[in-house]
């Protein structure tokens, strides 16, 4: 039996006191008025040597950014002479057809300018004085422009927040999915890190209350992470009407959301808890049964998986950029929490071996883990690079405004996590002497890991916060808490029961294992 060592519950606590201490400090330092945002802007503008920050983006928080330029026609009504007049919009918008009147200028001392704002796609022109109305519709277009940059920075901590809560809890939903398929290929060399596995979908049950949580706090409308839930945005009349979006209310509304969310972490805690279930009886009575009924149950549960999974990268992920979509963003997501999930099934068997346990795991039960790492990671690559490459060739705007707004705002992360999924575990892992050694597997599986995390930010950050995003003290203290908390809950289950499946009947063929 496994004892949860002092120390490392120790480090687990302080890791979640850690953590919730830096997640109120995230949320303690958004802004709470536009006058604070006034400031950051500012603070921002003199940081980048008074050069304008550009932090305008749509309401869907996903659209491509535009080059800023001005044109200046002239004409006289009495056929005079004509001069162009330059304009410069601070606030991201094109300014067109400045007409200047020289007899009235010379009368009047006024000049007439139509402003045709980007953001609309009507021809209609606005006329406006520019020395009377122009600075009052600036004033409103700077008003609006501070209220979406500070629903954006109050997004942060809230984003950081659900990023790595997602992220974990999707660690042992994948993990859980190895288990199921182990079962119902019935094979024989996985059996001694059963435990293991069990161990770490134990995290599916408080990472699913916590994260629906959050899900219902989003459909209450404390944060503005998903915008096709802000008031309006289906309603013809309403200023914040999105046609768009509007054609998928019948999918994406708030209620069927939270009852579908409900549904998926219902049918991934059940099959947790059946097949823990019949795997400890197995153990305790050797009736093969229990062995049929965890066959069954993994058969069924992955039928449910696959399009639950699919479903899930909708709902949870590719919805905060509601007017974009992938038909392979299911498969994506999956392959993502897929091998990071084993990943962490590879680090704690190895944590637990180095301890003194699980003596009849070998070198060949870490070499198969290791493969799995590394083909996963190279089907990932391959996901990515589909997804990517035919958007990005194909040029569509609807599809690839995704990836400009990731290159241009986010182009470190972007590009790093490719880095860290692909080009390092190639390097590492394609070695067959280096996946039996531990110490080898170890930083392979940090990187992986800390790289999927990568990519779980790059999903979400863009469309939640634009491009005021930075790694602070929301994003590293939600990831040391819920590292905390699954370090908890994990280490807690492998005490409840023997580290070894002795029950099943293919344990012998797996402590004789050898590749």
């Amino acid at each position: 039996m496994y004892q949860f060592s002092s120390r490392l519950k120790s480090f687990s606590f302080a890791l979640m006191v850690l953590g919730i201490l830096g997640i109120g400090y995230g949320f303690w330092t958004a802004p709470k008025t536009n006058e604070d945002v006034e400031a950051i802007l500012k603070e921002q503008e003199a940081h980048h040597g008074g050069a304008h920050h550009d932090t305008h983006a749509t309401a869907t928080h996903s659209d491509a950014t535009h080059e800023e330029h001005a044109n200046a026609e002239a004409h006289t009504s009495h056929e005079a002479s004509t001069h162009k007049v330059e304009s410069v919009d601070s606030l991201h918008h094109e300014v067109a057809h400045v007409t200047v009147d020289t007899a009235a200028h010379a009368s009047h001392d006024s000049t007439d300018v139509a402003i045709a704002p980007i953001i609309t796609n009507h021809k209609s022109e606005v006329y406006v004085s520019k020395y009377n109305n122009e600075t009052i519709d600036h004033e409103a277009e700077h008003k609006e422009h501070v209220e979406h940059v500070k629903h954006q920075l109050q997004n942060k901590p809230w984003s950081a927040l659900y990023i790595a809560c997602i992220f974990f809890m999707l660690i042992a939903v994948g993990a859980l999915a190895f288990y199921a398929i182990q079962w119902v290929a019935q094979a024989g060399w996985s059996i001694m890190l059963f435990r293991v596995m069990e161990g770490i979908t134990a995290y599916v049950l408080p990472g699913s209350i916590i994260f629906f949580i959050l899900l219902a706090l989003s459909g209450f409308h404390f944060n503005h992470m998903f915008t096709w839930m802000a008031d309006g945005v289906s309603d013809p009349n309403s200023p914040n009407y999105d046609q768009i979006i509007a054609g998928k209310t019948g999918f994406l509304n708030v209620p069927f959301f939270l009852i579908r969310a409900v549904i998926f972490l219902f049918g991934w805690n059940l099959y947790r808890y059946v097949s823990r279930k019949n795997s400890i009886k197995l153990d305790e009575t050797k009736d093969m049964s229990f062995f049929k009924k965890n066959y069954n149950a993994a058969a069924i549960f992955l039928v449910f998986f696959i399009i639950s999974e699919s479903m899930m990268s909708w709902d949870w992920i590719m919805s905060v950029d509601p007017h974009w979509y992938s038909t392979l963003f299911g498969w994506y997501v999956f392959a993502s929490f897929f091998v990071s999930g084993i990943t962490m099934i590879t680090l704690t068997t190895i944590y637990l071996k180095n301890k003194g346990l699980l003596p009849e795991v070998t070198k060949s039960h870490l070499h198969d883990l290791a493969k799995f790492m590394f083909g996963i990671s190279v089907f990932w690559t391959y996901l990515w690079f589909s997804q990517f490459m035919l958007m990005w060739y194909s040029n569509i705007p609807e599809e690839v405004t995704y990836f400009v707004t990731r290159i241009e705002n986010y182009n470190l992360p972007f590009f790093g996590m490719v880095v860290m999924n692909f080009v390092f575990p190639l390097l590492i892992l394609m070695n067959a002497d280096f996946k039996r050694l531990n110490w080898v597997v170890v930083m392979a599986g940090i990187i992986i890991l800390a790289g999927h995390y990568v990519d779980f930010f790059n999903m979400i950050m863009p469309a939640t916060v634009g491009d005021q995003w930075f790694i602070g003290v929301s994003e590293i203290s939600s990831v040391l808490f819920f590292a905390g908390l699954f370090i908890f809950v994990v280490f807690t289950a492998l005490t409840k029961a023997p580290l070894a499946s002795e029950g099943n009947p293919y344990i012998e063929e797996s402590k004789h294992f050898h590749y």
